[in-house]
């Protein structure tokens, strides 16, 4: 006999079954069970009749009634991502009107005193230019829109020599506007077209050639990765585990700090942690600081971990010359300093683990040639907002792939200033630390090197610290890290062609080192993408091929994302943001190439002292019989100190900024994108348009930390 009809008929009646789990409104999942189609439901057997057309009306009601809330959930979660994007917009508009309100710009003194690290000459004639660029453009573009509407479309592809020749005829064409705009077409084809399409072919060349630059060390990188290469130290340096029969010498550590409040206590309690026999081991607190009350708080922070029998020693310097360079100078001038063969150096915000040393100086043992060894650096907040996930990006393709490539292939590389160990012979030998420059680190690094020291670079030993968070801050920092490397290349220019280093090895250190990553890169960057490319939507009989534009700058950024995997999403926002900074770079460049103030100024950058907690934390778990990791001053004197820290900044209150060199070059590029559609260039209008938002949200500081 045929199964009876009455299930199926209950299932009629129970319609399309839907399970839909709400956590709460905004986090809802639905999903949608099969259900018999409407011909099973017409089916009939020998022995039932046709289904009743009153259950056939309840079970498509039904189903219309479960469709119906289907399309209420998805309007609901429509509507959930309307109101968040709502709400970062008023976000956004509540931002920008603070700034307009504060009238805080990149021309006035910063919460600390310090006028910008920008000379105000370079800063200012640089702005006028690209001011003037800007109104340029927009009455161009006033003039294009009006001929477009009279029926002048011309374009790159269409613009012949026979068109010329028409334009040329006065008969050829009518009216006062059509002649005014066809004289501006011939001058353009004729004058203006051939010397900037010459500029864009060189700045393409110059591009090319960074670029290949840039693949031959990925692809030493890649092979180094194969083939697994990372320096060892000599066989039986040491037992790690039971510290017997190892290496040992006299290692100096030294702390230089200048004003560094909020971090002072981990760098201190970290390098006091370190796993090294005591007799062998001084530690030298350098403070520049010229604040009475932080200078008492790091005297008070050395005195307790001398109590607790730390071999730590406090130098306090009146007079700051040489900034960074001269503290260190000064301290490698103590009578004691004899005594100790290495000198390892950490900034205020680095944080060693206790086995740093025991991994570093190894590599010393039995090998007279080798002056410095390199640590990595991590960041304990490269997740913190989108400013430090972008230098995240660059720092971890400088480590992974510049630093160890040029270590294992060349045995050089740009000393980092921190997180290193010097043979203090090495030091020495290449003529101490020098004042001449704002890039101390790199200057002893290129005369070690021109005096035979080899150095090895340590990928897989790491020693964290902090990012700049703020905009202003990192902004600071490229400054002096793009100035004083052109500073370097004028004053040892003459010493690299005398040194007695070979051949290739002057190449490597003069065209790629300095000319090719140093100021090629930055000198390209800001001309080609920041003003060939807008001005070459007003000169359309310029060529910029969509591949300079999209295409490899893609593959580039790909590449630098390559050793940081995670930030795969931010590919865009990365390729965007380093063009924005070319800027900065750019200025950077010209000031310290030609000896102008700001390349010689130093600004310390500002730290925030998130690495605190976590870190000591490991600290007192790895070693238990420091139980103070982190030692606190007095309270009384601490309360007394916050007082005086709310006082200041009451007086003193932080403010985002407005920066006007972004902010025009924003306009200009987002009114030569409105060009481009004029010419249906789709890739270049792309590229413009969001470049564009990319320069007006860093000229109005919303990127990096956000102050309420």
């Amino acid at each position: 006999m045929a199964p009876s009809f009455d299930w199926w008929a209950k299932e009629v009646h129970r319609g399309t079954p839907v399970v839909v789990k709400m956590e709460n409104p905004n986090n809802w999942a639905m999903v949608e069970l099969e259900d018999p189609s409407e011909d099973e439901f017409l089916l009939q057997s020998a022995d039932d009749g046709p289904m009743p057309a009153l259950s056939r009306d309840r079970a498509r009601n039904k189903n219309a009634k479960q469709l119906t809330w289907v399309l209420l959930l998805k309007a609901h979660r429509a509507a959930g991502c309307l109101t968040s994007i709502a709400a970062v917009l008023l976000r956004v508009a509540a931002a920008i009107s603070r700034r307009v309100a504060a009238g805080k710009t990149d021309n006035e003194v910063d919460t600390n005193g310090h006028k910008t690290a920008e000379n105000l000459t370079v800063k200012t004639r640089m702005y006028l230019c690209i001011k003037a660029f800007l109104w340029l453009s927009v009455v161009l573009l006033g003039f294009e829109i009006a001929a477009y509407y009279k029926g002048w479309h011309f374009g790159t592809p269409n613009l012949q020599l026979q068109y010329l020749y028409a334009l040329a005829n006065p008969l050829a064409v009518k009216g006062v506007f059509g002649s005014i705009y066809s004289r501006w077409v011939l001058i353009r084809a004729e004058y203006l077209a051939p010397p900037l399409q010459f500029l864009t072919n060189a700045c393409i060349l110059l591009f090319l050639v960074q670029s290949l630059d840039r693949l031959v060390l990925c692809l030493g990188c890649l092979w180094i990765r194969l083939k697994k290469i990372k320096p060892v130290p000599k066989q039986g340096a040491i037992d790690l585990e039971s510290g017997e029969g190892g290496f040992f010498p006299m290692v100096l550590v030294q702390i230089p700090m200048c004003n560094e409040k909020e971090v002072y206590q981990q760098s201190i309690a970290a390098v006091c942690n370190l796993d090294w026999p005591k007799s062998k081991l001084l530690i030298q607190v350098l403070d520049d600081s010229d604040d009475p009350t932080t200078q008492l708080l790091i005297k008070e922070e050395v005195h307790k971990w001398q109590e607790e029998g730390a071999n730590i020693v406090y130098r306090h310097r009146v007079i700051r010359e040489g900034y960074k360079a001269g503290n260190l100078k000064s301290a490698m001038n103590c009578s004691y300093v004899k005594d100790y063969e290495f000198v390892a150096i950490f900034d205020a915000d680095f944080q060693p683990n206790p086995d740093f040393l025991k991994r570093t100086v190894p590599h010393f043992k039995d090998n007279e040639e080798l002056g410095l060894v390199q640590a990595r650096w991590s960041f304990v907040n490269k997740d913190e907002n989108l400013l430090t996930r972008l230098q995240n990006i660059n720092l971890a393709f400088h480590f992974e792939v510049e630093q160890q490539v040029n270590g294992v292939f060349l045995n050089f590389f740009g000393f980092n200033g921190t997180a290193g160990v010097w043979r203090i012979k090495a030091l020495e030998d290449s003529g101490g630390w020098l004042e001449r420059t704002t890039v101390e680190d790199m200057d002893i690094a290129v005369r070690a090197h021109l005096h035979g020291w080899k150095f090895i670079f340590l990928n897989d030993v790491e020693c964290q610290c902090e990012l700049p968070e703020s905009y202003e801050a990192y902004r600071k920092q490229q400054h002096r890290w793009h100035s004083g490397p052109m500073q370097l290349f004028r004053l040892c220019l003459p010493d690299v062609i005398k040194s007695k280093i070979s051949v290739w090895k002057k190449f490597n250190m003069i065209f790629l080192f300095f000319l090719l990553r140093k100021l090629i890169l930055p000198f390209y960057s800001f001309t080609l993408f920041c003003i060939i490319l807008p001005m070459t939507m007003f000169i359309p009989e310029a060529e910029l091929s969509a591949w300079v534009v999209c295409y490899v700058p893609a593959t580039m950024s790909f590449l630098n994302i390559l050793p940081a995997p995670k930030s795969f999403p931010f590919i865009v926002p990365y390729l965007l943001f380093e063009n924005t900074m070319s800027v900065t770079k750019f200025n950077a460049m010209i000031s310290g190439l030609f000896q102008l103030g700001s390349a010689y100024e130093w600004v310390v950058t500002k730290k925030s002292g998130r690495s605190s907690e976590g870190d000591l934390l490991s600290l007192i778990e790895k070693d238990p019989k420091h139980q103070r990791a982190e030692s606190l001053p007095d309270l009384d004197e601490m309360r007394e100190e916050i007082k005086k820290q709310e006082q200041k900044a009451s007086r003193k209150k932080k403010h985002n900024r407005i920066y006007t060199k972004e902010l025009a070059l924003a306009f200009l590029l987002l009114t030569a994108s409105a060009r481009s559609l004029l010419s249906a260039q789709g890739i270049h209008f792309y590229f413009l348009l969001f470049q564009g938002i990319s320069f007006l949200l860093v000229g109005l500081d919303l990127i990096g930390e956000q102050i309420e």
